[in-house]
């Protein structure tokens, strides 16, 4: 079996779990149809109806910065009937440019945000309940393995190998992923007190009560993680975030938080402190929506694609902004912006104040 029919396979079979009668709605690139086409054969072939939507290059900044208001303020009407209609939804990331949504009218971008603010609250919901099953997935594209200074060739292999799509059965190895994180989570959702340490970083929180979920492939393709809502107020300390983000298409490097209350209250960066500044006044910015820990150790270097990177095995993450509603956390805002803390040496993780967790690794 070739590469892609085992991708499209463990997306329809494992991650989506697609049943005769399902609804499935894609959303990718034009530079994706050779996934999609698979996704595709293999769903409706198991009485799968498939709807896609095709995005071209630039028709974001287009729309952002060319749409009259009445077209911003008008949600995308297929967007917004698969939320609320469909059983599954599949995007594939397969970017034209990176950078091709920086520089946006600001304005607009706010305009065509308030938009899809209802609609994003159905979506979490829904994806929540798993009334809607989600998988966010990667296609290889030349713009994300320039990004990743990788060749192609280098990122295709980078990317199939995170999926374990080189192993005989795929969704045999996420299977064995899944127990093994299992037994993570079943100890975690015991605990009320977690700190995160490293040499710039010291930061507590707790999860009392909150739910530690076990990322095994479902909702994300790679995965391999473990992630809760902290207590919203209890978030306290401060956080240094090793490797850089990416957000709006804006590359961010070396952010700082300081967090009292919940809140954060101070923040720097050593590149890109502007778009923090903006970031920090949307409403529910300056609270954390998912603190996780990465355990994908099949991936071992950041390539500015949050996809991968927060799931890198050794570091831990933190989420500022929107909640997931299954873990049981509150807090809500129109952003959701993952950043990453290498905790691979002189780092521990303490839980009740016992450590578990030593240098990239769990010690139990």
């Amino acid at each position: 079996m070739s590469t892609l029919k085992k991708y499209a396979h463990l997306l329809v079979h494992y991650c989506l779990e697609l049943q005769k009668g399902d609804n499935l709605f894609i959303k990718s690139t034009a530079l994706a149809e050779p996934l999609i086409r698979e996704v595709f054969r293999e769903s409706v072939k198991n009485g799968v109806h498939v709807e896609i939507e095709m995005e071209f290059r630039e028709k974001s900044r287009i729309l952002i910065n060319e749409g009259k208001e009445n077209v911003l303020q008008q949600p995308s009407f297929l967007y917004k009937h698969a939320v609320e209609n469909f059983d599954a939804y599949l995007v594939i990331r397969a970017p034209y440019n990176l950078t091709e949504t920086q520089n946006l009218n600001s304005h607009n971008r706010d305009i065509r945000r308030d938009a899809h603010k209802d609609i994003q609250q159905t979506y979490f919901r829904r994806t929540a309940d798993r009334s809607m099953k989600r998988t966010l997935c990667q296609f290889p594209t030349q713009a994300s393995a320039q990004f990743a200074r990788m060749s192609l060739e280098e990122y295709e292999d980078f990317v199939y190998n995170a999926c374990h799509l080189h192993a005989e059965n795929p969704a045999e190895e996420w299977k064995k992923i899944g127990r093994e994180q299992q037994r993570i989570v079943d100890l975690l959702n015991q605990k009320d007190k977690i700190q995160y340490k490293s040499a710039k970083t010291d930061i507590s929180f707790s999860v009392k009560d909150r739910v530690w979920i076990n990322s095994d492939g479902k909702n994300n393709m790679p995965s391999g993680e473990v992630y809760s809502g902290p207590i919203e107020n209890t978030v306290k300390g401060v956080v240094h975030f090793d490797y850089p983000s990416i957000y709006m298409g804006h590359e961010v490097e070396g952010i700082t938080l300081w967090v009292e209350e919940g809140q954060v209250v101070k923040w720097d960066a050593q590149k890109g402190k502007n778009l923090l500044d903006k970031i920090f006044e949307i409403p529910g910015s300056r609270y954390f929506g998912e603190v996780a820990i990465g355990t994908n150790y099949n991936i071992q270097k950041p390539t500015g694609n949050i996809l991968f990177d927060e799931k890198i095995g050794g570091t831990i993450h933190m989420a500022i902004g929107q909640s997931y509603a299954q873990t049981g956390g509150k807090n809500k805002s129109a952003i959701h912006w993952d950043m990453i803390c290498d905790m691979s040496q002189d780092a521990c993780i303490l839980a009740d104040g016992e450590k578990i967790y030593k240098d990239g690794a769990f010690i139990f």
